[in-house]
């Protein structure tokens, strides 16, 4: 299976930038048929919602909220997923989780794994 560990989370200040980063381990043949990865957040007393996608061919799809801030990429040599985060907004604050569906993943995988997530503070 495949286990997905985030980092780069922590306090920021208004404006400021971070980096996060999700790599991905576990069973050869699950990793490699991955196909989306994507981060989400989940803030305080809201739901969890979409942050961005990226396929492994490098198509990317943003929320609006991130759009234009925001850039999703991936290195699949070594299967990790980022998210570069710039002019952070206290909004921004959340538990920042990366995701990799289902879709894509033969039965054998399952799919829909999640991270444990990683802390995104932004002070005003």
């Amino acid at each position: 299976q495949v286990d997905l560990v985030e980092s780069g989370g922590g306090l920021v200040q208004a404006g400021g930038s971070l980096s996060l980063s999700c790599a991905a381990s576990g069973d050869t043949i699950c990793i490699a048929s991955m196909d989306s990865m994507g981060w989400y957040r989940q803030a305080p007393g809201k739901e969890r919602e979409l942050v961005a996608t990226i396929t492994s061919g490098g198509t990317t799809n943003y929320a609006d909220s991130a759009k234009g801030r925001f850039t999703i990429s991936r290195d699949n040599a070594k299967n990790t997923v980022y998210l570069q985060m710039n002019s952070l907004k206290p909004e921004d604050t959340a538990v920042y989780y990366c995701n990799v569906p289902r879709r894509g993943f033969p039965n054998y995988c399952r799919g829909n794994y999640w991270g444990r997530g990683t802390q995104v503070t932004v002070s005003s």
